[in-house]
C-alpha cells in the first residue's frame, strides 16, 4: 500500500524573480542566456516595463489605470505553471511569468500586480464580474467560453494526459479506466470530456488539482487527468509516487482570458506574443525546459 503524503509542502525549484527595469519601450534588453534557469542573477532582465502606454478604446486598460494596478487571475497549485510557495510567498511558473510580461507591456511592474487565485469553475464569472483584468492559468480556449469572454493567444498548446501511480500499469487510452475513478478539477475541459464521452469512467472533482494528486497518492482514485503540461510538473515533484502515462488525447490551446469585446487589449497581447518570440522562449526554458517537453510557440488566433 502506498504511504500517505501531504501536498501542503509541494514546491518547485524557483529561479530568480524577474528584474523589471523601467524604460521607454517594451522590448527585451537581455532575452537570452542569462534570462533562463536557476543561474539567472537579479540583474538579468527578461523584459522591461513600458512607459507612456496608451490603449485607446480598451475599457480594461482604463480600469487598470484608474486602479493603479493590474489584477490577474492565476492558479497557484500547478508546479512549473502557476505555483505559490506558501512559505516564501513567491509565485513561479510559466503562466505567472506570462502574466508578469503582459503587465510589464502595459506599464506595470511586480509591485503593481495583484494576483488572485481563481478556481477553474469560476474563471469566466470572475472576468465577467470585473474581479480580475485578465486570467492566465492553463485556460483552454473553446467556443463555449468565447460566448462569455474573449481570449488572446494561444500562447501554449498541450493536450489531455493521464497521471497514475508509479507502480500502476501503463495506459494507452481513456477506455482503460472504464469502471475506475479518474479525478480532475471542477469545470475543467478534461473532466467535461470524460463525462460527455466516457460514461463508464467514474469521476471525482475538486477545485484544485493538488487535491486530486493527493487522492492518487493515497490510493483513493486511479488516475488524475488534465493537461499533460500540468501533470509533468506533479510527476517531477513526486517521482516515487506517480508517473505520466499514455499520449495526448486532446489538443488544448492556452489563452489569456479577457473581457468580451475588449478588442484593443486582445490585439495588444497578441502583438506582444507575435513580436517577441525570444522572450516567450526564455520564459518557457526557465519554467518548463527541464521537463523534457519540446514545443514551439504557437501562432496567435487574431479572430
Amino acid at each position: 500500500m502506498r504511504r500517505t503524503r501531504t501536498l501542503a509542502g509541494i514546491g518547485i525549484a524557483a529561479a530568480a524573480l524577474l528584474a523589471l527595469t523601467a524604460c521607454n519601450s517594451g522590448t527585451p534588453s537581455n532575452p537570452g542566456g542569462d534570462a533562463g534557469g536557476d543561474d539567472a542573477g537579479e540583474d538579468s532582465t527578461w523584459f522591461e516595463v513600458a512607459s507612456d502606454v496608451t490603449l485607446d478604446g480598451s475599457p480594461t486598460f482604463e480600469k487598470i489605470q484608474e486602479a493603479g494596478k493590474v489584477t490577474v487571475g492565476v492558479k497557484e497549485d500547478q508546479p512549473g505553471l502557476g505555483f505559490l510557495d506558501v512559505t516564501s510567498g513567491e509565485r513561479t511558473g510559466f503562466d505567472v511569468d506570462i502574466a508578469r510580461w503582459i503587465a510589464a507591456s502595459l506599464g506595470y511592474d511586480e509591485e503593481d500586480i495583484e494576483f488572485k487565485p481563481i478556481a477553474s469553475a469560476n474563471r469566466e464569472q470572475a472576468i465577467v464580474n470585473g474581479d480580475i483584468d485578465y486570467y492566465v492559468g492553463t485556460y483552454s480556449i473553446n467556443d463555449k467560453r468565447k460566448e462569455l469572454i474573449d481570449f488572446a493567444g494561444p500562447y501554449f498548446i498541450t493536450g489531455q494526459g493521464l497521471l497514475v501511480a508509479a507502480d500502476a500499469p501503463g495506459a494507452d487510452k481513456l477506455e482503460d479506466f472504464n469502471g475506475k475513478t479518474v479525478c480532475s478539477a471542477t469545470g475543467s475541459t478534461p473532466i467535461q470530456n470524460i463525462k460527455a464521452n466516457f460514461p463508464e469512467i467514474k469521476t471525482q472533482e475538486y477545485d484544485l488539482y493538488s487535491a486530486c494528486v493527493q487522492d492518487l497518492i493515497d490510493g483513493k482514485v486511479d488516475a488524475v487527468t488534465t493537461d499533460q503540461a500540468i501533470l509533468i510538473g506533479y510527476a517531477a515533484q513526486y517521482p516515487d509516487d506517480v508517473k505520466v502515462t499514455g499520449g495526448l488525447f486532446t489538443e488544448e490551446r492556452y489563452g489569456v482570458g479577457l473581457t468580451k469585446g475588449d478588442d484593443v487589449l486582445r490585439a495588444h497581447i497578441n502583438d506582444l506574443f507575435t513580436d517577441n518570440p525570444e522572450i516567450w522562449q526564455a520564459i518557457f526554458d526557465k519554467n518548463l525546459g527541464s521537463s523534457g517537453i519540446e514545443v514551439e510557440q504557437p501562432e496567435v488566433d487574431a479572430y
